[in-house]
């Protein structure tokens, strides 16, 4: 199988293997289609490791579905790769007990909760890899402070790898992570006035 060779080895005390399993900071950002396509794509990968994965999916409606999520809740549950567990903000996420009747919170408390959970997990190290969807819109927008965000995640225990998905993802956030790839748009079917259809974006 082929293997990535660095074009320079740093001054940084660690020998090869210690710094091939150094843990990630990885972000997916651009207005280009793939961004959360390719962070589950990484999940999979996870998966057939061995895995514990937590998806936190950071958007408004519940009736956004991503068709991955089926498929890694399945494998998750088959018992022969990693665990899956996925977390939806527009479901008032999974560990939070609310009245529907009453339940009036904003989007913006929903995204801090939702990034609360985060930080305990992380603490607690309960997964090896965080996928965290849509997150960047949260930080553009204000709602999480991008220096806590990166003073949590360099502070992280143990080798947790975290994914972080979303247009607009902060400078300080690109400059901080340890990998970045930026999806830019060269052409889209909806700019030609097609809709999003299955299979393809969801």
């Amino acid at each position: 199988m082929p293997q990535g060779q660095p074009s320079v080895v740093p001054d940084d005390g660690l020998t090869t293997r210690q710094r091939r399993n150094r843990a990630l900071v990885m972000v997916h950002t651009g207005v280009g289609k793939g961004k959360s396509t390719a962070a589950f794509g990484l999940a999979l990968r996870a998966w057939n490791q061995g895995w514990p994965i937590g998806v936190f999916q950071f958007v408004k409606s519940a009736k956004w579905k991503v068709g991955e999520e089926n498929a890694l809740r399945v494998l998750g549950a088959s018992g022969e790769g990693g665990s899956v567990d996925w977390h939806k903000m527009g479901e008032g996420w999974s560990w939070i007990q609310r009245d529907p009747e009453g339940d009036n919170a904003s989007n913006e408390e929903k995204a801090r909760e939702g990034w609360e959970q985060v930080k305990r997990d992380l603490a607690a190290e309960r997964y090896k890899l965080y996928v965290l969807d849509e997150f960047a819109y949260p930080l553009h927008w204000g709602w999480i402070d991008s220096d806590e965000v990166i003073s949590v995640l360099r502070d992280r225990p143990g080798t947790q790898h975290v994914i972080v998905t979303g247009r607009n993802a902060p400078r300080e956030l690109v400059d901080f992570a340890d990998l970045v790839t930026d999806m830019s748009k060269v052409k889209h079917p909806m700019d030609a006035g097609q809709k999003g259809q299955r299979g393809i974006e969801w």
